[in-house]
């Protein structure tokens, strides 16, 4: 009966292993880069670019022409989306892809904020985040299966190196690990 058991724990380990590796890289490089959101922006590079302009953007004065002109004269990525006066001498311009260019506009001091997806980390952060209904159950599943995946490898090793010898120490410093974190934390 055991050893029967532990051929099922070997084929459901290495097949779910297999299935899931792809998933298990998108939650384990999304997970690394969420735990850091205080060092870095993991989905978006940000360059800030301070410019000069002598083009007339007072509210009066505004045309569509001028504001595309400066986005030339700044070489700014994307089309212009709106702009609007947050307050008195200040035009701030929404660009396509969420940069965005301010203004002084007595002054004609500017500064832009251009914005760059992340190459990997912008896409396996999406998914992390559960973008669609079906990617949120196929991430169920993949949870489901990282129980099964735990339960089997703890069932497929036996004698001093299995859950009664030190795999049941390594299984219970594993859980123990976490719930000091909880209690002191």
């Amino acid at each position: 009966m055991m050893k029967s058991i532990r051929k099922w724990s070997r084929i459901l380990h290495r097949d779910i292993g297999f299935f899931f590796i792809g998933t298990t890289i998108v939650y384990g490089l999304s997970g690394i880069a969420l735990n850091h959101l205080h060092d870095w922006n993991p989905n978006y590079t940000v360059e800030l670019k301070n410019f000069s302009t002598k083009i007339d953007l007072n509210k009066e004065q505004i045309s569509d022409s001028k504001i595309e002109q400066l986005l030339k004269d700044i070489d700014a990525p994307g089309d212009k989306r709106k702009y609007y006066y947050p307050q008195e001498g200040v035009i701030k311009i929404f660009l396509s892809g969420g940069s965005s260019v301010v203004v002084n506009t007595s002054n004609g001091e500017g500064q832009a904020e251009f914005l760059e997806k992340r190459m990997v980390f912008y896409q396996v952060n999406f998914l992390h985040y559960n973008p669609h209904n079906w990617w949120k159950w196929f991430s169920d599943i993949f949870a489901g299966a990282l129980i099964l995946f735990a339960l089997t490898g703890l069932l497929m090793v036996r004698g001093k190196n299995g859950p009664l010898g030190w795999g049941g120490v390594y299984t219970i410093a594993g859980i123990v690990i976490p719930i000091l974190f909880l209690i002191f934390l």
